[in-house]
């Protein structure tokens, strides 16, 4: 395992290119499906999507209340995306000119989605150990022992405050109109049935999904960028390209895995139902026969007509992310924001992820030097 920590998505990648069967075994016993085809397969075919999506794991009763869940959020961050954007570009000019990343990412996310995931009327309490929590790390599964137990030990008592308040909020009775904030949306979009901690539970996983998968998205983006490009011109791409190339190269979600509904033989090897197969976005975003040199990172392939294959950095078919679009508008409106009028230069960071879960760039320190204004020419005479 020394060579997977050192360099996890290559050393997956070897293990696939040596694999003489379409599915292989990863080291640690899981099944992955190395073949494109097969893998969209099992992301697409409805065989393998006949019960409840993984994500919110067994918190909703149903399928149904699953989509009704997530596209009530969805609607709700896209409606926020203007005031977004306003927050981000305030954000962004108050940065400071250095920067600690990966771990600035989900601070600058939270901080312009604060309002939107716990409205400015909820208990000043919780809104700060919200913000404590996405300090100590708790927007993702970090790498290591130490960081992992300083972010889970604040889990109790953050999750008993939001109990707490998901119970006051409910004897208050439904919001009227649309709901003011996420937790608003989880009480209304979800079954009455469920109890107080479930819908606590449900708050906090996508609290986690916005501003951590987000947060370390703007990450990936901006180490990228900075590695491919020389500093001091201004990068040639678009924030637009330049996200969507980052999450293609670096996708944060790395694994994806679907149940076997029944025992079948598939890419010629017989499984059990029950045993999951995992299709790797990375792998598939690094097919030589689907990607014209996908070891490259190139943002502007995404400009080209023919210059791209199989994407899928929020998965693919029934169980795709609802707010995979409103995900990809926020990062891309914070990479803008943050290479306004600025020159950016990384140190520290290499494009070797950290896997723990999620795909989490290594620590990098982000330089932000603004551009000189342009002084007006003087006109003859002074005028």
């Amino acid at each position: 395992m020394r060579r997977f920590r050192r360099d996890p998505l290559q050393y997956i990648e070897d293990c696939a290119r040596r694999a003489p069967a379409a599915v292989f075994r990863l080291p640690w016993g899981a099944w992955c499906v190395r073949d494109t085809e097969l893998a969209l397969t099992v992301l697409r075919d409805p065989l393998f999507h006949s019960g409840r999506s993984t994500f919110f794991g067994n918190m909703l009763p149903s399928r149904t209340a699953q989509i009704a869940l997530g596209r009530a959020v969805r609607d709700l961050m896209r409606a926020h995306l203007p005031a977004y954007r306003q927050r981000m570009a305030e954000a962004a000019a108050g940065l400071g000119p250095v920067s600690q990343w990966p771990g600035a990412g989900p601070l600058l996310v939270h901080r312009c989605t604060a309002d939107v995931l716990l409205h400015p009327g909820a208990p000043s309490a919780l809104r700060r150990q919200l913000e404590q929590a996405v300090t100590a790390g708790l927007t993702a599964r970090q790498p290591s022992m130490r960081q992992r137990a300083r972010a889970e030990l604040l889990r109790p008592k953050l999750l008993a405050a939001i109990i707490e308040h998901v119970h006051d909020r409910r004897a208050q009775g439904p919001a009227a109109g649309e709901p003011q904030d996420v937790l608003d949306a989880v009480i209304g979009a979800g079954p009455e049935e469920l109890t107080d901690r479930t819908v606590a539970n449900l708050y906090v996983l996508l609290f986690q999904s916005i501003v951590g998968n987000i947060g370390y998205a703007v990450a990936w983006s901006l180490l990228l960028a900075c590695l491919h490009h020389p500093p001091g011109p201004p990068w040639p791409w678009p924030a637009e390209g330049l996200v969507r190339e980052a999450a293609r190269h670096r996708p944060f979600v790395w694994m994806v895995g679907r149940p076997v509904p029944h025992a079948l033989e598939f890419g010629g090897l017989p499984f059990a139902a029950g045993t999951i197969l995992s299709v790797s976005p990375y792998l598939l975003h690094h097919d030589p026969h689907r990607w014209d040199r996908p070891e490259a990172f190139r943002p502007e392939r995404w400009d080209e007509p023919d210059g791209q294959g199989p994407y899928l950095p929020f998965s693919a078919g029934p169980f795709t992310c609802a707010g995979a679009a409103v995900a990809h508008s926020l990062t891309t409106e914070a990479v803008a924001a943050l290479g306004q009028d600025a020159r950016l230069t990384v140190s520290g960071g290499d494009a070797r992820p950290l896997v723990s879960g999620s795909v989490l760039p290594r620590p990098f320190t982000l330089r932000r030097d603004l551009k000189a204004p342009v002084q007006p020419a003087l006109t003859k005479g002074g005028e």
